[in-house]
């Protein structure tokens, strides 16, 4: 068995490398070829009373020839993520890799994969609400996929700085804006936040925009409101078991507010032909983070190293 380390992690992972092997793993998921393990996870307090979790997740992908499972640890918000591979040929272990990076990257590499496939192709304007480490990520992940002239960033604090980098990196416009104003003039919007609360008002977001909400997999927290939820034509979600239990969308809206026929998952929409979406459609995409996508990645890692 191989011990992958962070740094030999960050030596072969790119998104778009990513991109694909999660295309490729939720198509197949689609069609019913593999199986998702779900997040459990379990507490208590230290005796200097630091708060301690312990969490597990993962899944089988027959196609890819592998199953695993992502086991990490939280001390007072700090976490720490490893990722046990198994070949499914054999039952074997192929590798113990250290995922940190691996799960920085994966969730924005997932939404890209959703705004691939769900997002306006001329979309042009981008908001983003956060500004820390999900926040740059999904930058870097969603950029390149649309020609976007401008980037609207709202944050409690760094907006200001995090457009300047954008700015500078990425040679188009991007300003530091509200809530209301991010909202009401996006065609693609990426909440990337610890917000446990409804960041803004869902009436505002433009007929035609793609939305992402990735800050929460927890039930009580959640950061879009019943009004934008109402006005989706469509809620796409990784699996709908997690997205029931753990996202707060789910747990919190009203009763009524999200039609069942008005959510499809993402390995369905992938593996099926493409649906058409009318232009004035609003499309909301929900992650909560599923074991399907770190045992993915940690398959394209676990093979590029091996021909690196």
């Amino acid at each position: 068995m191989q011990l992958i380390t962070e740094a030999q992690v960050a030596s072969v992972l790119t998104f778009s490398g990513a991109r694909q092997a999660l295309r490729e793993a939720f198509t197949q998921f689609g069609r019913g070829q593999g199986a998702v393990l779900a997040r459990g996870r379990a507490g208590a307090s230290a005796a200097d009373g630091a708060a301690l979790m312990v969490s597990a997740m993962g899944a089988v992908l027959p196609q890819m020839g592998v199953l695993g499972t992502k086991v990490y640890s939280t001390r007072n918000g700090q976490f720490q993520f490893l990722i046990q591979l198994f070949s499914s040929e054999t039952g074997l272990p192929l590798a113990c890799i250290e995922a940190n990076e691996l799960t920085r990257l994966r969730t924005a590499a997932t939404t890209a994969v959703a705004v691939e496939a769900l997002a306006r192709p001329e979309a042009q304007v981008l908001a983003i609400f956060g500004a820390g480490t999900q926040a740059r990520a999904h930058a870097e992940a969603v950029l390149p996929l649309r020609s976007f002239q401008r980037v609207l960033v709202c944050a409690r604090s760094g907006a200001s700085e995090f457009a300047a980098e954008l700015a500078e990196t990425h040679g188009l416009s991007a300003v530091a804006v509200d809530a209301a104003s991010a909202a009401a003039q996006a065609d693609v919007i990426l909440t990337c936040t610890r917000a446990s609360e409804p960041l803004f008002d869902g009436k505002l977001v433009r007929p035609g925009a793609f939305v992402a909400a990735v800050g929460s997999s927890k039930p009580a927290a959640r950061e879009l409101d019943d009004a934008l939820l109402a006005r989706a034509a469509l809620i796409a979600v990784e699996w709908k078991p997690a997205a029931t239990a753990e996202a707060g969308e789910f747990c919190r809206a009203a009763p009524g507010v999200i039609a069942a026929e008005r959510v499809a998952e993402l390995g369905n929409l992938l593996a099926e032909a493409p649906r058409a979406i009318p232009a004035e459609a609003i499309v909301v995409y929900k992650s909560v983070g599923i074991g399907l996508e770190d045992i993915a990645i940690a398959h394209q890692v676990y093979q590029a190293l091996q021909t690196a």
